[in-house]
Protein backbone atom coordinates (compact mmCIF):
# COMPACT_ATOMS: atom_id res chain seq x y z
CA UNK A 1 0.00 0.00 0.00
CA UNK A 2 2.81 2.37 0.83
CA UNK A 3 4.48 1.76 -2.56
CA UNK A 4 1.16 2.32 -4.34
CA UNK A 5 0.65 5.58 -2.43
CA UNK A 6 4.13 6.79 -3.39
CA UNK A 7 3.43 5.95 -7.03
CA UNK A 8 0.16 7.91 -6.87
CA UNK A 9 1.89 10.94 -5.38
CA UNK A 10 4.61 10.84 -8.03
CA UNK A 11 1.93 10.73 -10.73
CA UNK A 12 0.22 13.81 -9.26
CA UNK A 13 3.52 15.70 -9.06
CA UNK A 14 4.41 14.76 -12.64
CA UNK A 15 1.05 16.02 -13.86
CA UNK A 16 1.56 19.30 -11.99
CA UNK A 17 5.01 19.77 -13.53
CA UNK A 18 3.60 19.15 -17.00
CA UNK A 19 0.86 21.73 -16.42
CA UNK A 20 3.40 24.34 -15.30
CA UNK A 21 5.68 23.66 -18.25
CA UNK A 22 2.81 24.25 -20.69
CA UNK A 23 1.41 27.31 -18.94
CA UNK A 24 1.95 30.96 -19.70
CA UNK A 25 4.90 32.25 -17.64
CA UNK A 26 2.70 34.95 -16.15
CA UNK A 27 -1.02 35.25 -16.55
CA UNK A 28 -4.51 34.95 -15.18
CA UNK A 29 -4.89 32.39 -12.44
CA UNK A 30 -8.38 31.19 -13.29
CA UNK A 31 -9.50 28.49 -15.68
CA UNK A 32 -11.83 29.52 -18.51
CA UNK A 33 -15.57 29.40 -17.98
CA UNK A 34 -17.14 25.96 -18.31
CA UNK A 35 -19.03 25.41 -21.52
CA UNK A 36 -22.49 26.82 -21.10
CA UNK A 37 -21.56 28.89 -18.06
CA UNK A 38 -22.19 32.63 -17.91
CA UNK A 39 -19.56 34.60 -19.80
CA UNK A 40 -17.17 36.59 -17.64
CA UNK A 41 -16.90 40.17 -18.88
CA UNK A 42 -14.56 42.81 -17.45
CA UNK A 43 -15.41 46.49 -17.92
CA UNK A 44 -12.37 48.80 -17.70
CA UNK A 45 -12.57 52.59 -17.67
CA UNK A 46 -9.67 54.29 -19.42
CA UNK A 47 -8.39 57.49 -21.01
CA UNK A 48 -5.89 58.01 -23.83
CA UNK A 49 -7.46 55.71 -26.42
CA UNK A 50 -5.45 54.09 -29.24
CA UNK A 51 -4.83 56.05 -32.41
CA UNK A 52 -4.46 52.76 -34.27
CA UNK A 53 -3.81 49.06 -33.67
CA UNK A 54 -0.28 48.73 -35.09
CA UNK A 55 2.11 49.46 -32.23
CA UNK A 56 5.04 49.56 -34.63
CA UNK A 57 3.77 52.47 -36.71
CA UNK A 58 1.38 54.28 -34.32
CA UNK A 59 2.66 56.71 -31.69
CA UNK A 60 1.18 57.07 -28.22
CA UNK A 61 0.72 54.88 -25.17
CA UNK A 62 -2.94 54.06 -25.86
CA UNK A 63 -2.25 51.14 -28.19
CA UNK A 64 0.23 49.16 -26.04
CA UNK A 65 -1.93 49.87 -22.98
CA UNK A 66 -4.58 47.63 -24.54
CA UNK A 67 -2.66 45.23 -26.79
CA UNK A 68 0.76 44.61 -25.24
CA UNK A 69 0.86 41.20 -23.48
CA UNK A 70 -2.91 40.86 -23.99
CA UNK A 71 -3.06 40.46 -27.79
CA UNK A 72 0.60 40.68 -28.76
CA UNK A 73 3.39 38.91 -26.92
CA UNK A 74 7.13 39.50 -26.76
CA UNK A 75 10.10 37.23 -26.24
CA UNK A 76 10.40 38.57 -22.70
CA UNK A 77 8.25 40.82 -20.51
CA UNK A 78 8.53 43.06 -17.46
CA UNK A 79 7.09 41.84 -14.19
CA UNK A 80 5.77 43.92 -11.29
CA UNK A 81 9.29 44.37 -9.89
CA UNK A 82 10.66 45.58 -13.26
CA UNK A 83 12.52 42.31 -13.84
CA UNK A 84 12.78 40.82 -17.33
CA UNK A 85 11.03 37.44 -17.39
CA UNK A 86 10.36 34.75 -20.07
CA UNK A 87 7.27 34.94 -22.25
CA UNK A 88 7.54 33.57 -25.81
CA UNK A 89 11.12 32.60 -25.05
CA UNK A 90 11.72 30.08 -22.28
CA UNK A 91 15.40 30.99 -21.90
CA UNK A 92 18.18 32.96 -23.53
CA UNK A 93 21.95 33.35 -23.52
CA UNK A 94 24.24 36.31 -24.16
CA UNK A 95 27.65 35.86 -25.76
CA UNK A 96 30.76 36.84 -23.73
CA UNK A 97 31.29 39.92 -25.93
CA UNK A 98 27.63 40.94 -25.28
CA UNK A 99 26.97 41.23 -29.02
CA UNK A 100 24.76 38.19 -29.55
CA UNK A 101 21.57 37.02 -27.81
CA UNK A 102 20.23 33.54 -28.46
CA UNK A 103 16.56 32.95 -27.58
CA UNK A 104 14.86 29.57 -27.26
CA UNK A 105 11.16 29.78 -28.10
CA UNK A 106 8.48 27.95 -26.18
CA UNK A 107 7.58 24.88 -28.28
CA UNK A 108 3.90 25.35 -27.38
CA UNK A 109 3.65 28.97 -28.57
CA UNK A 110 1.30 29.63 -31.47
CA UNK A 111 -0.60 32.49 -33.04
CA UNK A 112 -4.36 32.87 -32.79
CA UNK A 113 -4.82 31.13 -36.16
CA UNK A 114 -2.98 28.08 -34.84
CA UNK A 115 0.27 28.60 -36.75
CA UNK A 116 3.46 28.25 -34.67
CA UNK A 117 5.43 31.10 -33.20
CA UNK A 118 8.77 30.09 -34.65
CA UNK A 119 12.12 31.70 -35.38
CA UNK A 120 10.95 32.73 -38.85
CA UNK A 121 8.10 34.76 -37.30
CA UNK A 122 10.53 36.56 -34.99
CA UNK A 123 12.85 37.28 -37.92
CA UNK A 124 9.99 38.72 -39.99
CA UNK A 125 8.76 40.91 -37.12
CA UNK A 126 12.17 42.33 -36.23
CA UNK A 127 13.40 42.63 -39.82
CA UNK A 128 10.46 44.91 -40.50
CA UNK A 129 11.94 47.41 -38.02
CA UNK A 130 15.53 46.91 -39.21
CA UNK A 131 14.29 47.71 -42.74
CA UNK A 132 12.93 51.05 -41.55
CA UNK A 133 9.36 50.57 -40.37
CA UNK A 134 8.29 52.03 -37.05
CA UNK A 135 7.85 55.20 -35.08
CA UNK A 136 10.88 57.12 -33.87
CA UNK A 137 10.53 55.48 -30.47
CA UNK A 138 10.35 51.96 -31.93
CA UNK A 139 13.34 52.52 -34.21
CA UNK A 140 15.25 54.09 -31.34
CA UNK A 141 14.62 51.07 -29.12
CA UNK A 142 15.91 48.75 -31.83
CA UNK A 143 18.82 50.94 -32.96
CA UNK A 144 21.40 48.52 -31.45
CA UNK A 145 20.01 45.56 -33.47
CA UNK A 146 22.20 44.70 -36.44
CA UNK A 147 20.74 41.38 -37.61
CA UNK A 148 18.22 38.70 -36.67
CA UNK A 149 18.67 35.07 -37.74
CA UNK A 150 16.75 31.82 -37.44
CA UNK A 151 19.26 29.29 -36.10
CA UNK A 152 16.73 26.48 -35.73
CA UNK A 153 12.96 26.29 -35.95
CA UNK A 154 12.61 27.41 -32.31
CA UNK A 155 15.95 29.19 -31.85
CA UNK A 156 16.56 32.78 -32.93
CA UNK A 157 19.76 34.82 -32.75
CA UNK A 158 19.95 38.60 -32.40
CA UNK A 159 23.22 40.35 -33.27
CA UNK A 160 23.94 43.87 -32.03
CA UNK A 161 26.11 46.62 -33.47
CA UNK A 162 27.59 47.22 -30.03
CA UNK A 163 26.91 46.01 -26.48
CA UNK A 164 23.71 47.50 -25.08
CA UNK A 165 22.48 47.46 -21.50
CA UNK A 166 19.13 48.75 -22.74
CA UNK A 167 18.47 46.18 -25.44
CA UNK A 168 16.92 43.39 -23.37
CA UNK A 169 14.51 45.91 -21.86
CA UNK A 170 13.64 47.09 -25.38
CA UNK A 171 12.41 43.60 -26.20
CA UNK A 172 9.67 44.02 -23.56
CA UNK A 173 8.29 47.13 -25.31
CA UNK A 174 6.08 47.44 -28.41
CA UNK A 175 9.21 47.17 -30.57
CA UNK A 176 9.59 43.57 -29.39
CA UNK A 177 6.15 42.22 -30.35
CA UNK A 178 6.07 39.11 -32.54
CA UNK A 179 3.50 39.39 -35.35
CA UNK A 180 1.98 36.54 -37.30
CA UNK A 181 3.87 36.63 -40.64
CA UNK A 182 0.75 35.32 -42.41
CA UNK A 183 -1.01 38.62 -41.71
CA UNK A 184 -1.18 41.41 -44.25
CA UNK A 185 1.07 44.16 -42.89
CA UNK A 186 -1.23 46.78 -44.39
CA UNK A 187 -4.14 45.50 -42.28
CA UNK A 188 -2.36 45.46 -38.90
CA UNK A 189 -3.56 48.95 -38.00
CA UNK A 190 -7.13 47.61 -37.99
CA UNK A 191 -6.64 43.89 -37.28
CA UNK A 192 -3.84 42.84 -34.90
CA UNK A 193 -2.32 39.39 -35.44
CA UNK A 194 -0.70 38.19 -32.25
CA UNK A 195 -0.18 35.13 -30.08
CA UNK A 196 -1.71 36.45 -26.86
CA UNK A 197 -4.63 35.18 -24.79
CA UNK A 198 -6.96 37.74 -26.39
CA UNK A 199 -7.91 38.87 -29.87
CA UNK A 200 -9.40 42.16 -30.97
CA UNK A 201 -13.19 42.02 -30.91
CA UNK A 202 -14.73 45.42 -31.65
CA UNK A 203 -12.99 48.77 -31.95
CA UNK A 204 -15.26 51.79 -31.79
CA UNK A 205 -13.02 54.91 -31.91
CA UNK A 206 -14.01 57.38 -29.24
CA UNK A 207 -15.92 54.75 -27.30
CA UNK A 208 -14.35 51.34 -26.66
CA UNK A 209 -11.94 48.58 -27.57
CA UNK A 210 -13.19 45.05 -26.89
CA UNK A 211 -10.90 42.05 -26.48
CA UNK A 212 -12.27 38.52 -26.72
CA UNK A 213 -10.70 35.34 -25.46
CA UNK A 214 -8.39 33.51 -27.86
CA UNK A 215 -9.88 30.04 -27.52
CA UNK A 216 -6.76 28.49 -29.04
CA UNK A 217 -4.36 30.19 -26.64
CA UNK A 218 -1.22 28.16 -26.09
CA UNK A 219 -0.65 29.05 -22.41
CA UNK A 220 -2.72 29.45 -19.28
CA UNK A 221 -6.18 30.68 -20.34
CA UNK A 222 -7.22 34.11 -19.08
CA UNK A 223 -9.97 34.46 -16.50
CA UNK A 224 -12.26 36.70 -18.54
CA UNK A 225 -14.08 35.83 -21.76
CA UNK A 226 -14.27 39.46 -22.81
CA UNK A 227 -12.57 42.68 -21.71
CA UNK A 228 -14.02 46.05 -22.71
CA UNK A 229 -11.81 49.14 -22.45
CA UNK A 230 -14.28 52.05 -22.34
CA UNK A 231 -12.94 55.54 -22.94
CA UNK A 232 -14.04 58.72 -21.22
CA UNK A 233 -13.04 62.23 -22.25
CA UNK A 234 -14.56 63.47 -18.98
CA UNK A 235 -12.93 61.75 -15.97
CA UNK A 236 -15.92 62.64 -13.80
CA UNK A 237 -18.14 60.69 -16.19
CA UNK A 238 -15.85 57.68 -15.71
CA UNK A 239 -16.19 58.02 -11.93
CA UNK A 240 -19.96 58.17 -12.30
CA UNK A 241 -19.90 55.02 -14.42
CA UNK A 242 -17.91 53.25 -11.70
CA UNK A 243 -20.21 54.46 -8.94
CA UNK A 244 -23.28 53.30 -10.87
CA UNK A 245 -21.90 49.81 -11.44
CA UNK A 246 -21.17 50.16 -15.17
CA UNK A 247 -17.44 49.55 -14.64
CA UNK A 248 -15.42 46.97 -12.75
CA UNK A 249 -12.15 48.92 -12.86
CA UNK A 250 -10.94 52.47 -13.25
CA UNK A 251 -7.52 51.79 -14.76
CA UNK A 252 -6.08 55.06 -13.42
CA UNK A 253 -8.08 57.57 -11.42
CA UNK A 254 -7.50 60.83 -13.25
CA UNK A 255 -9.20 63.07 -10.74
CA UNK A 256 -7.47 62.06 -7.49
CA UNK A 257 -9.48 64.72 -5.69
CA UNK A 258 -12.42 62.33 -6.01
CA UNK A 259 -10.76 59.37 -4.32
CA UNK A 260 -13.05 59.82 -1.31
CA UNK A 261 -16.01 58.74 -3.46
CA UNK A 262 -14.60 55.21 -3.32
CA UNK A 263 -14.01 54.98 0.42
CA UNK A 264 -16.65 52.29 0.99
CA UNK A 265 -14.49 49.15 1.15
CA UNK A 266 -17.53 46.91 0.81
CA UNK A 267 -17.99 48.28 -2.72
CA UNK A 268 -14.52 49.40 -3.85
CA UNK A 269 -10.83 48.66 -3.44
CA UNK A 270 -8.35 51.46 -4.09
CA UNK A 271 -4.82 50.48 -5.14
CA UNK A 272 -2.27 53.30 -4.92
CA UNK A 273 1.06 52.78 -6.65
CA UNK A 274 3.56 54.56 -8.87
CA UNK A 275 4.32 54.83 -12.55
CA UNK A 276 7.41 55.72 -14.53
CA UNK A 277 5.36 58.50 -16.11
CA UNK A 278 7.20 61.79 -15.86
CA UNK A 279 4.81 64.68 -16.52
CA UNK A 280 6.83 67.23 -18.44
CA UNK A 281 6.43 70.81 -19.50
CA UNK A 282 8.25 70.18 -22.77
CA UNK A 283 9.98 72.93 -24.71
CA UNK A 284 10.44 73.13 -28.46
CA UNK A 285 14.16 73.72 -28.33
CA UNK A 286 14.19 74.98 -31.93
CA UNK A 287 12.10 78.02 -30.91
CA UNK A 288 14.53 81.01 -30.96
CA UNK A 289 13.61 82.07 -27.42
CA UNK A 290 13.54 78.56 -25.94
CA UNK A 291 16.82 77.71 -27.64
CA UNK A 292 18.40 79.95 -24.97
CA UNK A 293 19.14 78.02 -21.81
CA UNK A 294 18.55 81.13 -19.68
CA UNK A 295 14.93 81.27 -20.87
CA UNK A 296 14.36 77.61 -20.13
CA UNK A 297 15.91 78.00 -16.67
CA UNK A 298 13.82 81.11 -16.08
CA UNK A 299 10.65 79.12 -16.73
CA UNK A 300 11.83 76.52 -14.21
CA UNK A 301 12.29 79.18 -11.53
CA UNK A 302 8.96 80.84 -12.37
CA UNK A 303 6.87 77.72 -11.69
CA UNK A 304 5.79 76.51 -8.27
CA UNK A 305 5.54 72.84 -9.21
CA UNK A 306 3.72 71.83 -6.04
CA UNK A 307 0.99 74.30 -6.98
CA UNK A 308 0.82 72.61 -10.40
CA UNK A 309 0.46 69.17 -8.77
CA UNK A 310 -2.24 70.52 -6.49
CA UNK A 311 -4.14 71.99 -9.44
CA UNK A 312 -3.69 69.09 -11.86
CA UNK A 313 -3.69 65.98 -9.70
CA UNK A 314 -5.13 66.79 -6.30
CA UNK A 315 -1.69 67.06 -4.69
CA UNK A 316 -0.84 63.44 -5.52
CA UNK A 317 2.39 63.00 -7.44
CA UNK A 318 6.02 63.19 -6.41
CA UNK A 319 8.07 66.23 -7.46
CA UNK A 320 10.96 65.27 -9.72
CA UNK A 321 13.94 67.08 -11.18
CA UNK A 322 15.16 64.69 -13.86
CA UNK A 323 14.07 61.98 -16.28
CA UNK A 324 14.94 59.29 -13.72
CA UNK A 325 12.13 58.13 -11.43
CA UNK A 326 12.85 56.99 -7.86
CA UNK A 327 13.61 53.30 -7.67
CA UNK A 328 16.14 53.23 -10.49
CA UNK A 329 19.76 52.53 -9.47
CA UNK A 330 20.89 55.79 -11.10
CA UNK A 331 18.27 57.97 -9.41
CA UNK A 332 19.36 61.14 -7.61
CA UNK A 333 16.98 63.68 -6.13
CA UNK A 334 17.42 66.76 -8.33
CA UNK A 335 14.01 68.25 -7.57
CA UNK A 336 15.53 71.28 -5.79
CA UNK A 337 17.81 72.28 -8.69
CA UNK A 338 15.48 75.14 -9.65
CA UNK A 339 13.66 76.41 -6.55
CA UNK A 340 10.58 78.55 -7.05
CA UNK A 341 12.04 82.06 -7.42
CA UNK A 342 10.13 84.52 -9.66
CA UNK A 343 12.76 87.26 -9.18
CA UNK A 344 15.50 84.90 -10.39
CA UNK A 345 13.30 84.06 -13.36
CA UNK A 346 13.01 87.76 -14.27
CA UNK A 347 16.80 88.18 -14.03
CA UNK A 348 17.42 85.26 -16.37
CA UNK A 349 14.83 86.53 -18.85
CA UNK A 350 16.55 89.93 -18.86
CA UNK A 351 19.94 88.27 -19.47
CA UNK A 352 18.41 86.46 -22.45
CA UNK A 353 17.07 89.71 -23.90
CA UNK A 354 13.42 89.22 -22.93
CA UNK A 355 13.04 91.77 -20.17
CA UNK A 356 10.10 93.29 -22.04
CA UNK A 357 8.20 90.05 -22.12
CA UNK A 358 7.70 86.96 -24.22
CA UNK A 359 4.70 85.13 -25.72
CA UNK A 360 4.64 81.35 -26.08
CA UNK A 361 2.04 78.88 -27.37
CA UNK A 362 1.21 76.04 -24.99
CA UNK A 363 -0.52 73.30 -26.98
CA UNK A 364 -1.67 70.46 -24.72
CA UNK A 365 -3.53 67.19 -25.24
CA UNK A 366 -7.00 66.95 -23.77
CA UNK A 367 -5.84 64.41 -21.20
CA UNK A 368 -7.05 64.93 -17.62
CA UNK A 369 -3.81 66.31 -16.15
CA UNK A 370 -2.75 68.62 -18.98
CA UNK A 371 -5.36 71.45 -19.16
CA UNK A 372 -5.46 72.16 -15.40
CA UNK A 373 -1.66 72.07 -15.25
CA UNK A 374 -1.54 74.43 -18.23
CA UNK A 375 -3.83 76.96 -16.55
CA UNK A 376 -1.72 76.93 -13.39
CA UNK A 377 1.47 77.43 -15.41
CA UNK A 378 -0.12 80.19 -17.50
CA UNK A 379 -0.92 82.20 -14.38
CA UNK A 380 2.53 81.72 -12.86
CA UNK A 381 4.44 82.62 -16.03
CA UNK A 382 2.36 85.75 -16.53
CA UNK A 383 3.75 86.97 -13.19
CA UNK A 384 7.29 87.03 -14.63
CA UNK A 385 6.36 88.58 -18.00
CA UNK A 386 5.68 85.49 -20.14
CA UNK A 387 2.28 85.40 -21.80
CA UNK A 388 1.05 81.88 -22.51
CA UNK A 389 -1.56 81.11 -25.14
CA UNK A 390 -3.21 77.77 -24.32
CA UNK A 391 -4.70 75.53 -26.98
CA UNK A 392 -6.23 72.14 -26.17
CA UNK A 393 -6.05 69.40 -28.80
CA UNK A 394 -7.64 65.99 -28.78
CA UNK A 395 -4.95 63.36 -28.33
CA UNK A 396 -4.92 62.13 -31.93
CA UNK A 397 -4.47 65.69 -33.21
CA UNK A 398 -1.83 66.37 -30.54
CA UNK A 399 0.14 63.35 -31.77
CA UNK A 400 0.03 64.73 -35.30
CA UNK A 401 0.51 68.47 -34.71
CA UNK A 402 2.81 68.49 -31.68
CA UNK A 403 4.56 65.12 -31.50
CA UNK A 404 4.99 64.49 -35.22
CA UNK A 405 5.08 67.95 -36.81
CA UNK A 406 6.69 69.82 -33.89
CA UNK A 407 4.27 72.74 -34.29
CA UNK A 408 4.32 74.10 -30.73
CA UNK A 409 6.37 76.19 -28.31
CA UNK A 410 5.53 74.27 -25.12
CA UNK A 411 3.39 71.27 -24.31
CA UNK A 412 2.52 69.09 -21.32
CA UNK A 413 2.57 65.31 -21.52
CA UNK A 414 3.43 62.28 -19.40
CA UNK A 415 6.22 60.07 -20.73
CA UNK A 416 5.37 56.59 -19.50
CA UNK A 417 7.93 54.44 -21.30
CA UNK A 418 10.29 52.75 -18.80
CA UNK A 419 13.80 54.15 -18.62
CA UNK A 420 13.20 56.93 -21.14
CA UNK A 421 16.20 59.09 -20.24
CA UNK A 422 17.58 57.95 -23.60
CA UNK A 423 14.73 59.77 -25.39
CA UNK A 424 16.77 62.97 -25.29
CA UNK A 425 19.56 61.32 -27.31
CA UNK A 426 17.29 60.10 -30.10
CA UNK A 427 17.73 61.76 -33.45
CA UNK A 428 14.62 63.65 -34.47
CA UNK A 429 13.05 63.70 -31.00
CA UNK A 430 9.97 65.90 -30.77
CA UNK A 431 11.77 68.31 -28.41
CA UNK A 432 14.24 69.18 -31.19
CA UNK A 433 16.91 68.78 -28.52
CA UNK A 434 20.48 67.75 -29.20
CA UNK A 435 23.49 67.79 -26.91
CA UNK A 436 26.64 65.90 -28.05
CA UNK A 437 27.95 65.67 -24.49
CA UNK A 438 24.72 64.07 -23.32
CA UNK A 439 24.68 61.71 -26.30
CA UNK A 440 28.23 60.60 -25.53
CA UNK A 441 27.41 59.86 -21.88
CA UNK A 442 24.36 57.83 -22.86
CA UNK A 443 26.38 55.80 -25.37
CA UNK A 444 29.07 55.12 -22.78
CA UNK A 445 26.38 54.07 -20.30
CA UNK A 446 24.67 51.73 -22.74
CA UNK A 447 27.86 50.05 -23.91
CA UNK A 448 29.67 49.98 -20.56
CA UNK A 449 29.74 47.46 -17.76
CA UNK A 450 27.20 47.47 -14.94
CA UNK A 451 29.09 50.09 -12.93
CA UNK A 452 29.51 52.40 -15.92
CA UNK A 453 25.84 51.95 -16.81
CA UNK A 454 24.78 53.40 -13.46
CA UNK A 455 27.43 56.11 -13.07
CA UNK A 456 27.27 57.43 -16.63
CA UNK A 457 23.48 57.68 -16.49
CA UNK A 458 23.70 59.62 -13.23
CA UNK A 459 26.12 61.99 -14.93
CA UNK A 460 23.86 62.26 -17.99
CA UNK A 461 20.81 63.02 -15.84
CA UNK A 462 22.68 65.80 -14.02
CA UNK A 463 23.82 67.32 -17.32
CA UNK A 464 20.29 67.20 -18.69
CA UNK A 465 18.81 68.89 -15.62
CA UNK A 466 21.39 71.66 -15.85
CA UNK A 467 20.57 72.17 -19.53
CA UNK A 468 16.81 72.27 -18.81
CA UNK A 469 15.37 71.10 -22.17
CA UNK A 470 12.08 70.44 -20.33
CA UNK A 471 10.65 71.27 -16.93
CA UNK A 472 10.05 68.08 -14.93
CA UNK A 473 6.76 68.73 -13.14
CA UNK A 474 5.87 65.57 -11.23
CA UNK A 475 5.74 61.79 -11.38
CA UNK A 476 2.31 60.49 -12.32
CA UNK A 477 0.90 58.25 -9.58
CA UNK A 478 -1.04 55.07 -10.35
CA UNK A 479 -4.44 54.96 -8.64
CA UNK A 480 -6.61 52.01 -9.62
CA UNK A 481 -10.16 51.53 -8.33
CA UNK A 482 -11.79 48.11 -8.57
CA UNK A 483 -14.75 46.23 -7.21
CA UNK A 484 -13.56 44.23 -4.17
CA UNK A 485 -13.91 40.83 -5.88
CA UNK A 486 -11.09 41.48 -8.37
CA UNK A 487 -7.70 39.96 -7.58
CA UNK A 488 -4.28 40.26 -9.17
CA UNK A 489 -4.17 44.04 -9.57
CA UNK A 490 -0.64 45.34 -10.14
CA UNK A 491 -0.48 48.59 -8.19
CA UNK A 492 2.69 49.87 -9.88
CA UNK A 493 2.54 50.50 -13.63
CA UNK A 494 5.94 49.09 -14.64
CA UNK A 495 5.33 48.72 -18.37
CA UNK A 496 3.16 50.26 -21.07
CA UNK A 497 0.66 47.40 -20.75
CA UNK A 498 -2.51 47.16 -18.70
CA UNK A 499 -2.02 43.41 -18.40
CA UNK A 500 -5.50 41.97 -17.87
CA UNK A 501 -4.08 38.42 -17.90
CA UNK A 502 -3.06 39.04 -14.28
CA UNK A 503 -6.64 39.69 -13.18
CA UNK A 504 -9.27 37.30 -11.87
CA UNK A 505 -12.60 37.63 -10.09
CA UNK A 506 -14.27 35.72 -7.30
CA UNK A 507 -17.69 36.37 -8.85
Amino acid sequence: MRVRRIIQLLAVLLAAVMMVSCSRPSGGSSEPSDQGAERKVLEVGATGEPAGMDMITVDGAGTPFVLLYNVYETLVKLDAERNVKPLLATEWEMSPDRLTYTFHLDPQAKFADGSPVDAAAVVASFQRIIDGAGTGQVKGNFAPLKAVRAVEDKVVELELHAPSNYFLLSLTTPAGIVVNPAADVASLNETPAGSGPYQLGEWEPGSKVSLVRNEQYWGTPPHYDEVNFRYYADPNAMNTAMLSGQLDIISNLTVPQSIGQFADTSKYTVHEGVTDGEVLLSFNNSNPALAKREVRQAIHHAIDRQAVVDAAWGGKGELIGSMVPPGEPWYEDLSDTYPYDPEKAKELLAQAGHAQGLTLRLRVPSLPYAPPAARSIQSQLRAVGIEVEIEELDFARWLDVVFSQGDYDMTIVAHVEPRDLRMFAREGNYLHYSNPDFDKLMQEADEGDETAFVEKQKEAARLLTADAPVDWLFLLPNIIVTTPDIDGVQADQTSLSFDVTLLASSR
